[in-house]
């Protein structure tokens, strides 16, 4: 084994290969070390997530280090056979990569034996390993842009099958009609961890019929909104959501062997401190709103909070009498009253808060929209009338606070703490020196799901070859083989494969959270890069 610093919480183990990174995996679901609390195997790694309050560091590796990889094993709870209608549009191409004939590619694939071995890409999309497996080919030279769900296909040694329609670079050899993720089934991913998986060759597929006339789906009710939401009779009535206005919480940990990251909001301080300013539980989801532009109309009497970005704020009365607002106190709303958004001043992302909560429904036990994984409530659209929850009116509202943290203009140049690894050594020392000595700027392609970095200098690799997918955590600073690092935020995908030269401190998560386009950043490293065997 060897141990990986990632962040202060984070720690990934490096093993020969995916048959140790599953022994030790199964190893510590049999025998859990108190104050691990997630755990994401990759094809050679561990990523351990675990509470420092409860085991130190060294501990943890001591602990890890002392696994028997031997009896790691674990037999398979369920056997599942996959109907596949073996009529994929690389079939014919998967054959002269091996030097076989369609038929016989279709012959291995359904005679070998696979198992769930992570979990990772996208909700509900499973690698499958098999030891008997003859098939082994390469990605396409060029990913395609979209695969339909329930394509079978293969990449490597690994056998998978895509549970949505997404961009992928596998082979496909076949479709199967069983849905991969559906949220009405628990658990929504239908292969786990540990499954065995054979395929069974269903034969041509069915004739689909497109449905016509009557046949057509009925169209949307007229008491649902643009965004699918039902019309509530009181609550905040939305007549416009800016650049983007998202349900968010304190997200959905614990769902990596789901393929699921956490999610959640951008700067979780500004939306716990929202909460609290309206006497809600700090895990209630709020509104997180980008760029300001938003408006709404009370529905009723509420009590609202704004947080997070600078931004103004205007209260307009229905008999037409308007004053400006501050943000970070409690605001009474009466029935009619308008409250608009402008423009942020500093930060990006503000966060309103509604006393006694929104009745949004839940997903995978969180309300926050993931938007890599799909998963999620839809956003917020022009006409929704959200409904409030009724407060049990056990906690006042709060006194006016002060932002938690100064705000980012264009006009900064921000330094974030970052602590070096888990891949620092693949990279030269000119480039761990460029990562924290040269200014990076947020270029305009960035988003919920990672800040594109731009800087002078790109980062150059000692190690080239590719990388095996491996646990991505909140904060990573990955750089992919142009040298220009990307920087992963809250709806970040659960593994990568490209190395990470370093990880944003968890105290300056937030910080970034609230990088405008164009604002300039500084990495200041507080950790050195310090690998670890077990021999050490």
């Amino acid at each position: 084994m060897r141990f990986l610093p990632v962040n202060s919480h984070t720690l990934m183990v490096e093993l020969e290969d995916l048959q140790q990174t599953l022994s030790l995996f199964h190893a510590l679901q049999r025998a859990p070390i108190k104050g691990i609390v997630e755990l994401v195997p990759a094809a050679r790694t561990l990523l351990t997530t675990f509470q420092p309050e409860v085991i130190s560091r060294q501990h943890l590796i001591e602990q890890l280090a002392g696994c028997d990889l031997d009896q790691g094993s674990i037999s398979a709870t369920r056997h599942l056979k996959i109907p596949v209608h073996y009529e994929g549009e690389d079939l014919k191409h998967v054959a002269e990569l091996l030097g076989i004939s369609s038929h016989e590619v279709i012959q291995r694939h359904t005679q070998s034996t696979y198992h769930v071995a992570f979990s990772g890409f996208a909700p509900g999309f499973a690698y499958l390993s098999s030891d008997d497996s003859l098939l082994n080919v390469p990605r396409r030279s060029e990913p395609r842009t979209r695969i339909p769900p329930g394509a079978v296909a293969l990449a490597g040694a690994f056998s998978g099958i895509y549970p949505k329609a997404s961009p992928g670079g596998w082979q496909i050899i076949g479709h199967t009609s069983l849905n991969m993720w559906d949220l009405d089934r628990t658990p929504p991913a239908l292969l786990q961890p540990g499954d065995q998986v054979h395929f069974v060759d269903a034969g041509p597929s069915p004739r689909t019929q497109v449905p016509v006339g009557e046949n057509c789906p009925a169209s949307p009710s007229k008491r649902e909104t643009a965004s699918g939401r039902r019309v509530a009779s009181s609550g905040l009535e939305i007549t416009a959501t800016g650049l983007q206005a998202l349900f968010q919480d304190q997200g959905r940990p614990g769902q990596a062997s789901q393929g699921i990251s956490r999610s959640g909001a951008m700067d979780r301080g500004a939306l716990r401190q929202a909460n609290r300013l309206v006497g809600n539980d700090a895990d209630q989801a709020g509104i997180e709103l980008v760029h300001g532009g938003f408006q709404c109309i009370s529905r009723g009497e509420q009590v609202v909070a704004i947080t997070g970005a600078d931004v103004p704020l205007m209260l307009k009365t229905a008999d037409g009498r308007q004053w400006p607002l501050l943000t970070h106190q409690p605001v009474a709303l009466a029935d009619g009253d308008t409250l608009t958004l402008g423009s942020p001043r500093a930060g990006i992302r503000a966060y309103l808060a509604i006393r006694g909560g929104f009745q949004e429904e839940a997903v995978v036990g969180s309300r926050s929209s993931d938007t890599l994984a799909g998963i999620g409530p839809a956003p917020l659209a022009v006409g929704d009338i959200l409904a409030v929850s009724p407060h049990p009116l056990r906690r006042a509202v709060a006194a006016p606070e002060v932002p938690i943290q100064s705000l980012p203009t264009l006009h900064d140049v921000v330094m974030l703490d970052v602590e070096l690894g888990p891949r620092t050594d693949w990279f030269n020392a000119d480039a761990i020196h460029m990562l924290t000595q040269q200014e990076w700027q947020i270029t305009a392609q960035s988003d919920r799901v990672g800040l594109r970095l731009k800087g002078e200098a790109p980062l150059t690799r000692r190690i080239t070859h590719e990388l095996p997918s491996e646990g991505t955590v909140r904060g990573a600073i990955q750089v992919p083989s142009n040298g220009q690092p990307v920087l992963f935020m809250a709806d970040h995908p659960l593994t990568g494969g490209y190395p990470v030269i370093a990880c944003v401190a968890r105290h300056h998560l937030d910080l970034a959270g609230q990088l405008p386009v164009g604002a300039r950043v500084r990495f200041n490293p507080i950790t050195a890069f310090e690998a670890k065997s077990i021999d050490d």
